[in-house]
């Protein structure tokens, strides 16, 4: 998997977010810089939202604070949350998954139909109406710290897709429980467990692998929607001054947060939505690339297939005697 090209660049995408977060905390702290004013030749000539230069390469957001600067400290809590919820929700899932796969297949086929009903639930209506109370800033501020509120989020959102994908692995499981290898070792007497443990579970593990991969994907796209609803990764910081109140705003800048608080300045200052939305979208690039490179690090290339296809001498004489029978055949059908 380390010898694939995509994985290992998929992977640098994810490293260089990673640590390029908790660095520039480190050196700059957890405040972005902030610039009211542009000034040349000692007078001011752009207010904020900045639009990208030398000095804000990304700009800066309508209070003055450097946007790269915000989007490098949100990066640690958007890819790590994504990555927490999709490892609580196939840690939950994939167990359950085995368990009605084999030991439990009449109630499987109805779990299977409440599963398919929870595709026709937009997931961001329903996310959006139990994390409300959670991360909406009450009057009196929040009694709960960030890490908190991270983390019982990242718990709901992980159970709110645990039903489908514990069906997905359920299925899987009963189809594969049918082949003859499963049945020879059922009656050579194995039991259920280590059906699971000796037979399902690698034959599953390349799916499981991609299925993961699907759900980081997912969980990202699930961020930017509550975004755009004023839910943030954290909680949402929330003004109550009825004459001089702010819009809500990101507390731990993640992207998702970035982006919905900055997306009415879509026509005014654009560089404020799109910066957040194209990490987001580099984030999900890389994750893809990283399945590409571990599908590919586990079967075979058809290019490497082929080209010892084409080296093969019994290959190479069949083509080489075809071609012969095609020329003569041609030259008996031409006109004398």
């Amino acid at each position: 998997m380390w010898r694939q090209p995509y994985f290992i660049f998929g992977f640098f995408i994810l490293s260089f977010f990673l640590a390029g977060s908790f660095v520039y905390e480190w050196v700059w702290g957890d405040v972005p810089a902030q610039t009211h004013y542009l000034m040349e030749d000692g007078r001011a000539v752009e207010a904020a939202p900045i639009s990208p230069n030398w000095q804000h390469p990304l700009g800066t957001d309508q209070y003055g604070y450097d946007l790269l600067g915000k989007l490098m400290l949100g990066a640690k809590y958007t890819i790590l949350a994504a990555l927490a919820v999709a490892a609580v929700r196939m840690a939950i899932a994939v167990p359950i998954g085995y368990l009605f796969g084999t030991y439990f297949d009449k109630q499987r086929k109805w779990m299977s139909s409440f599963a398919d009903s929870m595709h026709y639930i937009p997931l961001t209506l329903f996310a959006a109406y139990v994390l409300t109370p959670l991360l909406w800033m009450p009057e009196n501020g929040f009694s709960s710290t960030l890490s908190e509120r991270i983390s019982v989020q990242v718990i709901i959102m992980a159970l709110l897709t645990v039903p489908i994908v514990s069906v997905l692995v359920a299925n899987e499981a009963a189809l594969l429980r049918d082949k003859e290898y499963i049945l020879a070792a059922k009656t050579l007497g194995a039991g259920r467990f280590r059906i699971i443990r000796k037979h399902l579970y690698p034959q599953m593990r390349e799916k499981i692998a991609v299925l993961y991969g699907q759900q980081v994907m997912e969980t990202f796209i699930i961020l930017a929607h509550l975004g755009l609803l004023d839910l943030f990764l954290g909680g949402t910081k929330v003004s109550y001054d009825p004459m001089f109140g702010d819009p809500p705003m990101s507390i731990s800048y993640e992207w998702a947060g970035l982006f919905g608080s900055s997306f009415r300045y879509l026509q005014s200052a654009p560089w404020l939505p799109l910066a957040p939305v194209m990490c987001i979208g580099l984030a999900i690039f890389s994750v893809s690339l990283m399945m590409e490179g571990y599908l590919r690090s586990k079967n075979p290339k058809i290019k490497k297939i082929r080209r010892q296809t084409q080296e093969d001498p019994v290959v190479e004489w069949n083509r080489e005697q075809l071609r012969e029978k095609m020329v003569r055949l041609k030259n008996e059908n031409q006109p004398k």
